[in-house]
């Protein structure tokens, strides 16, 4: 079985799978397992797959850039089905059956080899899967084959995955047992299903539009759940990064920080889902992000007591950005992970709160929890000695840190005056070692 992969990373590589194949070891030797220069090596892979290919006619080779890393994937020609551009079941039921027969082995195991080598979560998983499918079969020629192929390699790699239709619209869902909140979802068995392309079609009246899912054959091995949770984002390359400053006030100093962003996480996470606190407060930053801040802050806040490095960190949040809510920037909700709010201009009291959580965890690493009112959400942390009228939870006393701005200056301990008799929720908890 050949499997091509090329992930270009930094100024190494390694190829995370051994090459199995005789000829293709003939043009590269052994150097599928050395680490060297990516470029060097780009060049030798191409030479030797332009004499390979003559002896494999079959085999395309799929290539893209995938958050800085340069993608060869192979993927047979047989592969490659025509479709309608009318969406018809019978159609869909054919192509499926003869893309099913054909040698789809190679493009599979070399997207599970780069998603175990870079340990990808689901959702960049599922961003790999949507630029490969991009390249066999562009979105814009054909729509419904181009959705296809992305429930084809998602479900081939294991994932639980349907589909179903109404008229001229085709929906694509994933099983998983987390809370989403702004997508459809359909529950077969007993199993919840969140549709992930809805955001092609904008708006559906499910009242009025029935879709039936499209009876295909099972697949033995798509038994995985997709989770929403992202435990890290890709290494971009150092040079992708554009340098933001921030300036914000406390207690009369003024400070200044020049913080590296990538534009690419907002496309990451253009059409991310608004998904619990728990998910989204814990994604993290990127490296070359967290290096351009996170020492900095440490080292702004190693020489004060804990409670006024919070109340730093506090003021930070406030003042750093502009206040808008998601409706005005978005059209629509749309939660915030840390690192999109300081790469947006603006962002709301959600996304303030995330940073916030974020920045505590990081640097002190408190217990803490998420207030949400009905029209507000804030942090309070675990401190020795609690400031203000405390929190009670759970047997601990927390702190009110209010990181959005408001009318009057608040200090730690206070809850904006339209809040204090209202109820709200602990919405999330977090306790240092138990996430």
């Amino acid at each position: 079985m050949l499997i091509l992969l090329y992930p270009a990373f930094q100024n190494r590589f390694t190829l995370p799978v051994p090459c199995t194949s005789s000829k293709f070891r003939t043009f590269i030797g052994e150097v599928c397992l050395l680490k060297i220069n990516p470029y060097i090596l780009l060049l030798f892979i191409g030479l030797s797959l332009a004499t390979f290919s003559a002896a494999q006619k079959e085999q395309a080779i799929v290539r893209f850039d995938f958050y800085g890393d340069s993608i060869l994937l192979p993927f047979n020609n047989t592969s490659l089905v025509p479709l309608p551009g009318k969406l018809e079941e019978k159609a869909i039921q054919s192509f499926v059956q003869t893309i099913s027969q054909s040698d789809y082995s190679p493009v599979i195991n070399a997207l599970l080899a780069y998603k175990t080598a870079y340990k990808l979560d689901d959702w960049l998983f599922y961003q790999l899967v949507r630029k490969t499918a991009q390249q066999v079969s562009p979105k814009a020629d054909n729509y419904y084959r181009y959705t296809l192929y992305k429930w084809f390699l998602l479900t081939r790699s294991g994932y639980d995955a349907i589909l179903a239709i109404a008229g001229d619209q085709l929906l694509f869902y994933v099983q998983s047992d987390e809370n989403i909140y702004n997508i459809p979802y359909r529950v077969k068995n007993g199993r919840q299903y969140i549709c992930l392309n809805y955001h092609d079609y904008g708006s559906i009246d499910f009242e009025n539009v029935q879709f039936r899912e499209l009876a295909l054959p099972a697949v033995a091995t798509a038994k995985k759940g997709f989770s929403y949770k992202i435990s890290h984002l890709p290494n971009f390359r150092p040079d992708a990064y554009l340098e933001k400053d921030i300036r914000f006030n406390f207690h009369n100093s003024d400070y200044y920080f020049k913080i590296k962003l990538n534009p690419e996480v907002k496309t990451i996470f253009s059409n991310y889902p608004v998904v619990d606190y728990e998910s989204y407060f814990n994604i993290p930053l990127s490296r070359e992000t967290y290096q351009s801040l996170i020492p900095v802050l440490k080292q702004k806040t190693q020489k004060l007591s804990i409670k006024k490095g919070i109340d730093f960190l506090v003021h930070f949040t406030r003042e750093a950005f502009l206040f808008e809510p998601d409706s005005a920037v978005f059209g629509a909700e749309k939660r915030l992970s840390p690192e999109q709010t300081l790469l947006y201009e603006q962002s709301d009291c959600e996304d303030r709160a995330a940073l916030f959580f974020y920045l505590v965890k990081e640097i002190y690493n408190l217990p803490m929890i998420v207030l949400s009112f009905p029209r507000h959400v804030t942090i309070a942390v675990h401190l020795k000695k609690p400031v203000g009228k405390p929190i009670l939870y759970n047997g601990k006393k927390y702190t009110v840190c209010e990181p959005t701005p408001q009318k009057d200056e608040l200090g730690l301990g206070q809850l904006p005056a339209g809040l204090q008799k209202q109820q709200y929720e602990i919405a999330y908890s977090y306790t240092p070692g138990q996430l």
